[in-house]
């Protein structure tokens, strides 16, 4: 019989499900040290991890754990997947329009939609990140922030580290970045659906695979009157135009599929076409509801078991 715990962790709702119920607290603790270690890393809100340690001193040929050297290494791989469109250099520009302390204590907007400003084109630097082995350099002047990519790995790694060492498959989901591992008996069921009030539907994920859905209406706050989201276009160093409400992508890991989907956000009306030509399966909800889908996303169905969706 399976097991599941929920929990809430960076404000965001955490679960897990694993097949052997059994193992359920064994596996919660394996997947509480993984979290930690990634916290401890690259939290932009704890004034002893890493990354912030990194935005007070600068970094020149500067030795980092190997886990932030696996993080920084996924953000670039994001970053060159996309384009520059998920872009690791974007914790200052965070800073400066007001996400500089934990989610929950940040204003809340009552605003619709998100105020967009005017900025110059900002100086692309991700690419002059250099990274070899755990000595870190960054471009002077920047910060880090491996928030949307940090979590899409935090989840792969502890799904990975359950099935390894306890044998059983496992779901790991934290706030909306999914990812499975281990060898399932029958697919896993997934309710997509961003909001309570956006359209929703049921897929199977074959495990092994994940599932990651960026969203414009979630995580948004007031700075200056203006209502912000957390999905910056790396051009400006601000809120991205928000052309769809959310955007779902199912990969081989998390982190591909958070990387695709952030991205797609970033692109807007392009967003679709480009998913289509990376023959990825991708669910887009605009901000009225309309739900548009690349041509490998499954098609609703009124039984969720005939239904696969995997990378």
């Amino acid at each position: 019989m399976s097991g599941k715990t929920t929990w809430e962790i960076w404000g965001l709702n955490a679960a897990m499900t694993v097949e052997d119920g059994h193992q359920i607290e064994v596996a919660r603790s394996i997947v509480d040290s993984v979290l930690a270690d990634v916290e401890l890393a690259c939290s932009r809100f704890r004034p002893d991890s890493e990354v912030m340690r990194l935005a007070r001193s600068g970094a020149k040929n500067t030795a980092i754990s190997s886990t932030l050297a696996l993080l920084i290494e996924g953000a670039l791989q994001a970053a060159r997947d996309s384009d520059g469109d998920v872009d690791p250099l974007l914790g200052g520009e965070l800073v400066n329009l007001g996400y500089d302390r934990d989610f929950a204590q940040l204003p809340e907007t009552t605003l619709k939609g998100v105020s967009i400003t005017q900025r110059p084109l900002r100086p692309i630097l991700w690419p002059h990140i250099q990274l070899d082995g755990t000595r870190l350099t960054l471009p002077a002047g920047t910060a880090l922030d491996l928030g949307a990519t940090a979590k899409a790995m935090a989840a792969d790694w502890a799904a990975a580290r359950v099935a390894d060492q306890l044998g059983t498959s496992v779901l790991v989901s934290l706030g909306g970045d999914i990812a499975t591992a281990g060898s399932a008996k029958e697919h896993w069921q997934v309710l997509v659906q961003d909001t309570d009030t956006d359209p929703w539907q049921e897929v199977c994920l074959q495990s092994g695979f994940a599932v990651a859905t960026s969203s414009t209406s979630k995580r948004r706050w007031s700075h200056r009157g203006l209502a912000m989201h957390h999905i910056l276009d790396p051009a400006f160093g601000l809120p991205a135009h928000p052309v769809h409400s959310s955007i779902t992508v199912a990969a081989p890991t998390c982190l591909a599929a958070n990387t695709y989907t952030t991205a797609g956000i970033v692109r807007g009306g392009k967003a679709l076409d480009w998913l289509e030509s990376l023959n990825l399966p991708a669910r887009l909800v605009s901000l009225d509801g309309t739900v548009q889908h690349t041509s490998r996303w499954p098609a609703p169905t009124h039984d969720p078991r005939s239904v696969s969706a995997h990378g």
